[in-house]
């Protein structure tokens, strides 16, 4: 009744939900909660009577919150109770009706079961047996033909179609994972397994065979197998480590061939010396062939690295232009090209830097300040070629190259420069001061240390290949890459051609034998020709004789005077400045080979220069030499018998024009100071005992007389 009356009670819905609220949540934990247990455990040891009842009256609130909120939902609920009522009550027709089709079916398949026979159950056992049998007979006739493929890939590999092994390799791969099921397959698989990683192995090979000798054909079916593998990046990073062992092994059979070579015996202590001490043992006679040599075989590296990028470039060419916008390119493709490209120009400068090191290795490990000219400049000349491959290569201004090239050439030029000074002194003390017979058209070009001068020159081509490029301007424009990307290196030497005779020095006193001839040339042939034309002639274009025929003598001395004025236009020459004239000219092609050490060989020009100069002053310019006679000859004709220079210095010096100024006394003593007296304290001498002793014979027998 109570509880009736407080659910009668007219309740506020939101105090009836804070009622709700105010319940514990031990009450909603599960079905098992024992709440009169739970609620005595809370009394307190001292019970109230007040608190008991106004407690009670709390729960009692909250059973009757509790019982009308179910009330409501169960009335709100009351319409999908009755439709989920309907649906069962459906369910239960529908599982009466499917229970009388089942009934229905046993009893046909009883009488379906005593109808057939055992015959012909029998036979479709067969016959299902026999489609079995049919498809076992087929899989074990596969199985043996994947048995007996490494027959055929050892076939393959021998005719090196890398792809069609590979290509059968995968196949038989699928097919065993098809028959995996088979004990006998588990052993097929990792047969093909180690075929397949010997297949990569002859691979690898294969691919360390392109670096020497690129072969269009070869290459391509390498790349075909490492794409239908999917290394196509693994077989890039292989590459440019068979480039750089290839680099290593090259430089070291080529040294060590010629080591040997001189060594004369079969000594296999230099097989296990570093490349860098292997190059000490090269002799000063096979140092340019091995430069050569070595050269050629880094050339083959490089062209082969070279035609690699090429054969990349037309086929990412061809595959774009085969599937422009193909949606079905995959993505891995375009990194691996990507990859590729990037790998390849990186490369570049990595291998040349290791050619670079190679070469500069070999330079260092000999001293050539003892070669001779021609071969010191055929040295650069390799060099230089080699650092024109670099140019062309990957753009580099091979800066390794240059500072080993310079360290050798200023030690080089230090040596040679005091030789030729050395030399210059012998001239001096050997020379007699006479005339150097040249002829009137005499010229600094026509003496050989001056013909590369004349040359059309490129600055990428060397100089011993000057007049080859020359004679062809059609091949100048081709770079060296295109010029021997099919046969030929660079590198070949040319056959050394017989070595144009220089024609600067006039034959007994004429410029040539022919003139000589003509002049003195008795005419005893006239006397064969008819006396009418021996007197006179008949002008061709007026057809008039002359007044007076020429004779014979008049002719003679005609040629005789034309021949003699154009002998005092020859320039005065003596063999010590002749000598001078063609260290000039040497070290003029040192300069445009040398252009790191271009400015130490001019100082050095400068230095033959400054001491001519004053060894020319000191023979004929000092004021302690007597003035010469008026009389002697101051021309340098045919008939004034031997030529002799003589100084007229101190002839205007007496004068009062003072020829020796400030400014040349000046220029003597600097020479004098940083020439002549910075070598005599070295030890060389410049000014020697017998050159002063020359001086003195000077003075006596040409000044004084």
């Amino acid at each position: 009744e109570e509880l009736r009356e407080v659910r009668e009670q007219p309740i506020d819905p939101q105090a009836e939900q804070e009622m709700i609220d105010s319940i514990e949540e031990l009450y909603y934990s599960n079905d098992s909660f024992d709440m009169v247990q739970h609620e005595l455990e809370k009394l307190p040891p001292e019970l109230n009577l007040q608190e008991l009842e106004e407690y009670r009256d709390k729960l009692k609130k909250q059973q009757a919150s509790v019982s009308k909120k179910v009330a409501d939902l169960i009335l709100e609920k009351q319409p999908a109770y009755v439709k989920e009522l309907e649906r069962v009550t459906s369910l239960q027709t529908n599982l009466q009706l499917a229970a009388v089709i089942c009934t229905n079916a046993r009893r046909q398949l009883s009488v379906s079961k005593e109808e057939f026979t055992e015959a012909s159950l029998g036979l479709l056992a067969n016959q299902r047996r026999r489609q079995l049998l049919t498809g076992l007979l087929k899989s074990l006739r596969t199985i043996k033909t994947l048995q007996r493929t490494d027959v055929r890939l050892s076939e393959m590999l021998e005719e090196e179609d890398y792809p069609g092994a590979i290509q059968l390799c995968l196949e038989c791969q699928k097919a065993a994972s098809t028959f995996k099921h088979y004990s006998c397959i588990s052993e097929l698989n990792s047969k093909l397994q180690d075929t397949l990683e010997q297949i990569e192995e002859q691979l690898d090979v294969a691919l360390s065979k392109t670096c020497k000798n690129f072969d269009v054909s070869h290459y391509t079916k390498v790349q075909l197998a490492y794409t239908l593998l999917g290394k196509t990046q693994t077989a890039m990073d292989q590459l440019h480590m068979h480039f750089t062992q290839a680099i290593h092994n090259t430089v070291f059979q080529v040294v060590l061939g010629y080591v040997e070579l001189c060594a004369g015996n079969a000594d296999t202590k230099f097989q296990k010396m570093q490349y860098k001490d292997l190059c000490t043992h090269i002799t000063m006679d096979s140092y340019i062939p091995c430069l050569t040599d070595l050269c050629k075989a880094l050339w083959e590296v490089m062209v082969s690295y070279h035609r690699t990028m090429q054969w990349h470039e037309e086929h990412d060419k061809q595959d774009s232009s085969h599937t422009p916008g193909d949606a079905a390119e995959s993505d891995e493709s375009v990194v691996d090209r990507s990859y590729v490209k990037k790998k390849l120009e990186h490369g570049l400068t990595r291998i040349w830097q290791d050619v670079q090191l190679k070469v500069k290795a070999y330079i260092l490990g000999t001293d050539m300040s003892n070669f001779k000219y021609d071969d010191f400049i055929v040295v650069l000349d390799v060099i230089s070629r080699l650092m024109q491959v670099g140019e062309e290569f990957c753009s580099s201004k091979s800066e390794v190259l240059q500072e080993s090239i310079k360290r050798q050439s200023v030690n080089y030029f230090k040596n040679y420069h005091r030789a030729r000074l050395e030399e210059l002194r012998m001239f001096l003390e050997n020379e007699t001061w006479e005339l150097c017979p040249v002829k009137s058209n005499f010229n600094i070009s026509q003496l050989h240390e001056f013909k590369f001068m004349g040359q059309c020159r490129s600055p990428s081509v060397s100089p011993s290949r000057q007049a080859v490029s020359s004679s062809s301007p059609a091949q100048d424009e081709l770079s060296l890459f295109q010029q021997f990307l099919q046969e030929g290196n660079p590198f070949e030497l040319p056959t050394e051609k017989e070595e144009e005779t220089e024609d600067v020095l006039a034959s007994n006193g004429y410029e040539s034998d022919e003139l000589e001839k003509n002049v003195y040339q008795d005419y005893d042939s006239d006397s064969d020709v008819p006396e009418e034309l021996k007197q006179d002639y008949v002008d061709e274009q007026t057809g008039d004789a002359p007044l007076k025929s020429a004779s014979r003598e008049t002719i003679r001395s005609k040629k005789r005077s034309d021949y003699n004025l154009n002998k005092a236009n020859a320039p005065i020459l003596t063999n010590t400045t002749l000598n001078v004239i063609r260290l000039v000219g040497k070290y003029m092609q040192m300069m445009s080979i040398l252009k790191p050490i271009a400015f130490d060989v001019i100082h050095c020009v400068s230095q033959l220069f400054d001491y001519y100069l004053y060894a020319v002053y000191t023979f004929f310019g000092r004021n302690d030499m007597p003035v010469p006679s008026p009389s002697l000859p101051t021309h340098l004709g045919r008939d004034a018998g031997p030529a002799r220079v003589v100084g007229p210095t101190c002839l205007y010096e007496s004068s009062g024009l003072g020829l020796i100024s400030s400014r040349l006394r000046t220029t003597l003593n600097r020479i004098q100071e940083n020439l002549i007296d910075m070598y005599e304290s070295s030890g060389l001498g410049l000014i020697s005992s017998r050159l002063r002793t020359t001086l003195n014979r000077i003075q006596e027998n040409l000044i004084d007389m």
